[in-house]
């Protein structure tokens, strides 16, 4: 009998809602469709899921057997107050479109949950590590889900991070059953490690810009952070779009860029100690694959006293499915219809 899933993934900037269909024997849902609007043109929660079914979809609100949103943010007891968006979101509004059964998670779980899915088919290889398959479309993509990524396969911890409207972080763990347990995290809004003096300029200009008691990730190695790290390099104050339109002629922002976040990506590996691999999620360095690209990522995330051969045998790709969080969230859904049984 098929189940119908309702994945979401409720970002600051937009939202996307797929559609799934769960058949007996499937290896993962099958999605049917996918609705993409943006985030704050909604004035809450309950407002965007009306919009969501405002039109007729594959299946009812009515006939949903589980909806799974993902949401940027810490989520406790069914709610979240995320940072990045205007309104909260409880768990409790969905029935205000009939939705009868819910669940919330992190949003970088289910980036964590969707490196395991079709959906990290061709993500882009920037360090091959211990092991590596060389995919179909050539050598720089992954041969199949992202289980390739990893020495051990589902054995090892892997670590997804992305720079979008904010940081995101989550390690996916082998749970000693044969399958994996995401593990959310809110690093971003941890403290960024500046080195050297023009580093440390550099972060005082971040405090002093964004009012911040002290600069965390969110305000560094995201689409904001680029922009005011192009305003310090350049003096031109410019919005993310802009810059990002500028960067083949700023060498020195996609340098300092690609050194931050490979800094980022090596504090959170170490963290969790990711030897599974690492994808690079967020619609940062999809959009822009330079800001990852330039030498000065691989370079600062093999930067380490006591651990660089272990980084640089560390698997590093680049996700480029901006849907992989709507299968991660749909493969969390089939995991809980499952045991539901």
């Amino acid at each position: 009998m098929a189940q119908r899933i309702l994945a979401a993934d409720i970002g600051g900037t937009s939202s996307r809602f797929g559609f799934f269909i769960l058949e007996s024997g499937m290896s993962e849902p099958r999605l049917e469709h996918v609705v993409r609007l943006p985030t704050a043109q909604s004035d809450s929660f309950a407002g965007l899921l009306v919009r969501v079914f405002a039109e007729p979809r594959p299946f009812a609100a009515a006939a949903c057997d589980l909806a799974v949103l993902a949401v940027p943010g810490a989520v406790e007891n069914g709610f979240c107050s995320a940072p990045n968006i205007k309104w909260s979101i409880d768990l409790r509004d969905i029935g205000c479109v009939g939705l009868r059964h819910g669940a919330l998670i992190n949003d970088f779980s289910a980036q964590a949950y969707g490196c395991r899915s079709s959906a990290a088919r061709g993500a882009l290889v920037l360090q091959p590590g211990a092991e590596r398959s060389g995919g179909p479309d050539g050598p720089d993509e992954l041969a199949g889900p992202p289980a390739s990524l990893g020495r051990a396969g589902q054995s090892a911890v892997m670590a997804v991070i992305g720079a979008g409207t904010g940081l995101g972080h989550c390690a996916l763990v082998p749970d000693g059953a044969g399958g994996s347990l995401a593990v959310p995290s809110e690093a971003g809004h941890a403290a960024f490690p500046f080195v050297g003096e023009e580093e440390n300029a550099y972060g005082e200009y971040v405090r002093r810009v964004a009012r911040l008691p002290f600069c965390h990730g969110d305000a560094i190695v995201t689409g904001s952070g680029l922009a005011r790290l192009h305003a310090f390099l350049t003096g031109e104050e410019l919005s993310p779009a802009e810059v990002t339109a500028r960067l083949a002629d700023s060498p020195r922002t996609v340098e300092w860029f690609a050194r931050f976040y490979g800094r980022a990506a090596r504090n959170y590996a170490l963290t969790v100690l990711a030897v599974g691999g690492v994808l690079l999620s967020g619609g940062v360095a999809a959009r822009t694959p330079a800001l990852v690209q330039h030498p000065a990522f691989l370079a600062e995330f093999c930067n380490s006293v006591a651990y660089s051969g272990l980084l640089a045998g560390t698997p590093v790709s680049l996700n480029r499915n901006e849907d992989l969080g709507v299968f991660g969230a749909a493969a969390y859904g089939a995991q809980r219809l499952r045991k539901r049984g």
